[in-house]
């Protein structure tokens, strides 16, 4: 399979996520989720999103669509890169499986959707707080927490690049 198909694979719209994960939905095996902008890459992504990875068998992200990061008031001119650009590069990660778009607010809807047994967002957060948490845990999965590597932020990077 050629490189450029295989990034292709991995953004998926929400159906085609739920058919490719029927074959990780084994006893034993863990569907991990995470979730986020992720507008410009940097070491601190990558290193939370391997993490996340090492949690279970695949790992799948969602994504915000351009408009539902301009609704989170990240900055007037967020997000720096379209959602066709973030999730081309996130695809190119080994450690990511799939790819999802997702226009709410939230992925509520979308983590009740695919029902995966692991949910992952760094630490700034507290587990009860993640949005989905109910929905994992009622059916018996995880809510996660990791440490975010230190030193690393797009908001200071664009601040950096600016100046």
């Amino acid at each position: 399979m050629s490189f450029h198909k295989l990034l292709k694979d991995k953004i998926v719209n929400r159906e085609q996520a739920l058919q490719s994960l029927k074959e990780f939905r084994k006893p034993g095996s863990k569907i991990v989720f995470t979730n986020g902008c992720f507008d410009i890459l940097h070491p601190g992504h990558v290193d939370y999103l391997g993490q996340a990875r090492d949690l279970g068998d695949v790992l799948v992200l969602g994504l915000n669509t351009d408009a539902s990061v301009k609704r989170l008031n990240k900055a007037p001119n967020r997000p720096v890169n379209t959602e066709h650009a973030r999730a081309t590069v996130l695809a190119g990660l080994a450690c990511i499986d799939l790819i999802v778009l997702f226009d709410e607010e939230t992925p509520y809807e979308l983590i009740k959707f695919l029902q995966p047994n692991v949910l992952v967002k760094g630490n700034d957060y507290k587990a009860e707080s993640i949005v989905g948490y109910d929905i994992v845990k009622a059916n018996g999965g995880q809510v996660v927490t990791i440490p975010m590597l230190e030193g690393y932020s797009t908001t200071k990077l664009i601040e950096k690049i600016l100046k």
